[in-house]
């Protein structure tokens, strides 16, 4: 069985919103047995091991996005045409899955100084699920691991952090004649917004990585809504906002402004999300790049390497990979699982 007759089997799996979860964990976890595998644990999310003292992971989430109107192809089966391959999840990530099953059957897994250990996971594509529950229950991840997301075949070792905000300012409503008798809350989170973002420009913005395609902090206001009808003084506004973190120490900053000016305005603070930048020298590795987006590679400790399949496709209608790129990667694979299993 090749690289493209295992992906062609994950993908028939409707895994959106991990619809068919358990049914394609059962088809890995009877491929990975016939290797040697043995399972560690099977929920949601699956764990499998081989050898003694791993120290080498492999970390692929099998839930993809949904598909949306303008497919040319059933998603659900693959289509092969000029060089490419087409199927919802051939590039994110079921191709990085596919690969890295076909390396190891091409392996002589019996004579690696060290082990495997495979996270298959759920609930990437919303709320990172798999990975959070498998971190919480202290699970022992290896020293190296894998996230097969799609990366064209390039090697990525470093990623930026994520703090997503929601602020909620609250008003008096009162008709728009006599705003004096009322409070807007639309002009509060106006206000707040302002003093941060000039806050952000002056001593945040200013630093830079250059490891980083965009090389600092960003700032992004994604989502404003506030008051009811036109003639009415607003009373209630929330906006939800994102930075993309070069550094720790800016989560802390950002944290303390907003606190700052959230007490000014007598604004409410949630944090949605905090996830820390990482960056991780590889010493056999050359060329690293580093990505602004979000993987599960962000939730793991240790030397972490981001290498999929390409063009990067994800989420785009009549999603694709290269056959010659789904090749390339299976090799890639290889030599990680080679070099690193037998240090």
């Amino acid at each position: 069985m090749s690289e493209i007759q295992i992906l062609k089997e994950l993908v028939k799996y409707n895994t959106i919103k991990d619809k068919e979860n358990q049914n394609i964990l059962s088809y890995i976890e009877n491929y990975l047995k016939l290797l040697g595998f043995e399972v560690e644990k099977k929920e949601k999310y699956l764990i499998m091991s081989i050898g003694k003292d791993p120290i080498l992971g492999f970390v692929g989430h099998s839930d993809t996005v949904d598909y949306i109107q303008g497919w040319e192809t059933d998603p659900f089966t693959i289509t092969e045409k000029e060089g490419y391959i087409y199927g919802l999840g051939v590039c994110d990530m079921k191709g990085g899955i596919a690969a890295f099953l076909q390396a190891l059957k091409e392996t002589n897994l019996n004579i690696l100084k060290r082990g495997i250990k495979i996270f298959i996971t759920y609930d990437e594509e919303i709320a990172f699920s798999g990975i959070k529950e498998i971190i919480k229950e202290h699970i022992q991840i290896p020293q190296y691991v894998i996230v097969g997301e799609p990366t064209n075949n390039e090697f990525i070792t470093g990623c930026k952090g994520l703090l997503a905000v929601r602020l909620k300012t609250i008003g008096k409503k009162v008709h728009s004649s006599r705003p004096d008798k009322g409070k807007s809350a639309n002009l509060q989170m106006i206000k707040l917004l302002n003093e941060l973002e000039e806050v952000y420009e002056k001593n945040i913005k200013i630093e830079k990585d250059n490891r980083y395609e965009v090389p600092y902090t960003t700032m992004n206001i994604g989502l404003i809504n506030g008051g009811s009808s036109i003639n009415s003084v607003s009373d209630k506004c929330e906006s939800f906002m994102d930075f993309r973190i070069i550094k720790e120490e800016h989560i802390e900053m950002i944290k303390q402004k907003i606190e700052e000016l959230s007490e000014k305005y007598k604004a409410y603070i949630k944090y949605e999300i905090e996830i820390q930048p990482f960056f991780n020298k590889i010493d056999f590795l050359k060329n690293e790049k580093t990505a602004n987006f979000m993987t599960e590679a962000s939730f793991i400790k240790g030397k972490r390497i981001i290498l999929g399949a390409g063009p990067v496709t994800a989420h785009e209608v009549n999603e694709h990979i290269s056959i010659k790129s789904l090749h390339t990667l299976v090799q890639q694979y290889k030599i990680l699982i080679e070099n690193i299993c037998n240090q």
